[in-house]
């Protein structure tokens, strides 16, 4: 750096410009930027790694070449089957130095397998047939089609695609990497799980410097996040004969013509495998659309909206679809109640008649749905105003009971009871600390509960301070399971927007759960052996055992005063050796799941509750 400022003095005032070119170099692009972080560190010292180095260095471990060969080395001889895997890349005007290293990406593969198809849309660099025609004559393997007219990424992709003779296509963009052992992973999983018709991976960005940076640790399949957004991305592989049947992709849908296509696929099968590993690198450069930011292909959207409307129609779901305003990319599904069946609310309680008093009202005062009735377990209440309360909402509303419970508190117990009580097609549990703030609260939980994939629906749960309580639970947290994004502001995105998102988890918290009474009498209720805790999680893993995907639903919002009724489950020796039972019981009912959370991923840790990296993994 030294060397350099004495050329720029002896230049005079062109050594001046490009002094002023060299330091807006350093400061306005990421490059830059990375090579001044390198100086600095190498003046003054090497400063704790940020959360971005940290990753960098973790995922260059586990790409290291010597390990990867020596993992393909050991398992290559005891696979099967070796499929012939087909990459489709559509070409339009790359950089050149970013096409050779996509390329190159390909040709480096550990599995050998392999055909490249690539399809240039017109490029008007002469220099991009150059070099596609340069490697198609180094390795037969690479197959090239020069279209002789531009028709977009959908066109181009299909031209790709009428070359392809594998058994399985592998979707790849022209700027992109893909890991060396990238197409292995997918063979070993095709072994292992030869039904699977889609398979795809987590992914990062690479930037020019080889930096890679925002990993996305992606859940299993997930219907829910997948209409809320093309939270698959890439890498993406999925059956020839799958690809045919949906005729490749469609013009008009350009910018989201995979989301559409993946809406499309998942509507024929849900044989849906989920590699949880990072295979794909997209690429960070001046004229990409990761570096662009969101703003960069607006018709995208457009198109996404019209896939999912299309989704909705062909479903037979009707549904409006709305964009999320801070959330590029992002879509509300708001679907179209088809019968208002009735919905039956249990709040057990003991006492508490304040409390109580403001969550009835609020469900009184700020439901829109027109037909519910309210059920509220006594259980063991000793205090006058309670029974006054009770007297008052039984003589005022006809859609009010109270029900006692002369029992030992056992939650599970409580809401069997009130569900064998009840009138309704909808169970909703809802605790005595729950307040409602808005009018379609109830409306939007009937819209997503009424679809027969769906089991239970949750909620975002507030405290009062306008903090998360709940916005999913993730098993495994705090060895059993646990609320994820806890006192995050209720506005803020969080990991990949998942705060903002439809997502499927395995569970959702009871004081705000609905599912419909006929799946609740399917699994046999709520199970009373689990008297205190995780008998709502127990709830909704059998849901899920039960072929049910179980949804968090953002828009809908109230606030949860937190075990207000009960305490805290370690204030005394009782409840700590409650709280040891439940937690013992718990584990050696769902350790598989506890061991993986299908909505979570093994990359992620376990300690926190934001999806921080498990860098022990």
């Amino acid at each position: 750096m030294r060397s350099n400022l004495s050329k720029i003095k002896n230049n005079g005032k062109s050594g001046l410009k490009t002094f002023i070119k060299f330091f807006a170099f350093l400061l306005l692009t990421k490059p830059g930027a990375q090579l001044l972080k390198k100086k600095l560190k190498q003046k003054f010292g090497k400063p704790e790694p940020t959360p971005e180095d940290a990753y960098n260095i973790w995922i260059k471990g586990k790409l290291n070449p010597t390990v990867l060969q020596q993992d393909y080395n050991n398992t290559i001889n005891l696979l099967t089957s070796l499929p012939k895997i087909s990459i489709v890349v559509p070409v339009y005007n790359p950089p050149p130095r970013f096409l050779r290293l996509a390329i190159d990406s390909v040709i480096s593969q550990l599995y050998t397998n392999w055909e490249l198809c690539l399809a240039d849309d017109c490029s008007p660099n002469p220099e991009i047939k150059e070099i596609l025609s340069a490697y198609a004559a180094k390795d037969k393997r690479i197959k090239v089609v020069l279209r002789t007219e531009n028709g977009h990424i959908s066109a181009c992709s299909n031209s790709a695609l009428e070359i392809a003779t594998g058994d399985y296509i592998l979707f790849m963009d022209h700027d992109d990497l893909i890991s060396a052992n990238c197409l292995f992973e997918v063979v070993k999983h095709i072994n292992a799980h030869p039904e699977n018709q889609i398979i795809y991976t987590d992914e990062d960005k690479i930037d020019d410097l080889g930096v890679y940076s925002f990993p996305y640790f992606k859940p299993d399949w997930a219907p829910d996040n997948l209409l809320s957004r093309n939270y698959i991305g890439h890498v993406v592989v999925m059956k020839k004969q799958l690809v045919n049947r949906l005729n490749g992709f469609r013009e008009g849908f350009e910018g989201s013509q995979d989301h559409d296509l993946l809406l499309r696929a998942t509507e024929l099968t849900e044989a849906i495998g989920h590699i949880p590993k990072i295979l794909y690198h997209w690429r960070i450069h001046n004229e990409s659309v990761s570096m662009e930011g969101s703003e960069a292909k607006p018709y995208a959207y457009i198109a996404a909206r019209k896939a999912l409307q299309e989704a909705m129609i062909r479903r037979n779901t009707p549904a409006n679809i709305e964009y999320i305003p801070d959330f590029l990319g992002g879509y509300r599904i708001k679907y179209v109640i088809k019968d208002f069946k009735r919905v039956s609310i249990i709040i057990p309680t003991k006492d508490m008649t304040v409390m109580l008093k403001a969550a009835i009202d609020s469900v009184y005062k700020l439901t829109d749905y027109p037909d519910y009735e309210i059920i509220v377990l006594n259980n063991n209440s000793t205090s006058k105003e309670f029974f006054e309360l009770m007297h008052y909402y039984t003589s005022k509303h006809n859609n009010f009971k109270c029900i006692d419970a002369f029992f030992p508190f056992n939650f599970a117990k409580l809401i069997n009871l009130g569900a064998a009580s009840c009138t309704g097609d909808y169970v909703l549990m809802l605790n005595n600390d729950i307040e409602v703030i808005h009018k379609d609260w109830m409306s939007e939980m009937v819209s997503f509960a009424q679809h027969p994939h769906t089991g239970a629906v949750g909620v975002k749960l507030l405290y009062p301070n306008d903090t998360i309580q709940h916005a999913g639970t993730i098993i495994g947290l705090g060895d059993a399971a646990g609320h994820c994004f806890v006192h995050k502001y209720k506005n803020d995105l969080g990991y990949f927007n998942y705060l903002k998102s439809l997502n499927n988890y395995s569970a959702v918290t009871a004081a705000c759960l609905m599912c419909r009474k006929s799946i609740f009498d399917e699994v046999g209720g709520m199970s009373e052996d689990l008297e205190i805790e995780y008998n709502d999680v127990d709830f909704c893993l059998k849901l899920l055992t039960h072929g049910y995907f179980n949804v968090y639903v953002p828009d809908v919002v109230l606030y949860h005063h937190e075990s207000a009724t009960r305490g805290h489950p370690f204030q005394s020796k009782e409840s700590f050796a409650n709280h040891q039972r439940d937690i013992g019981i718990f584990q050696s009912r769902w350790q598989h799941f506890i061991d993986n959370d299908p909505f979570y991923n093994p990359n992620l840790s376990l300690k926190t509750t934001e999806f921080d990296i498990n860098y022990e993994v």
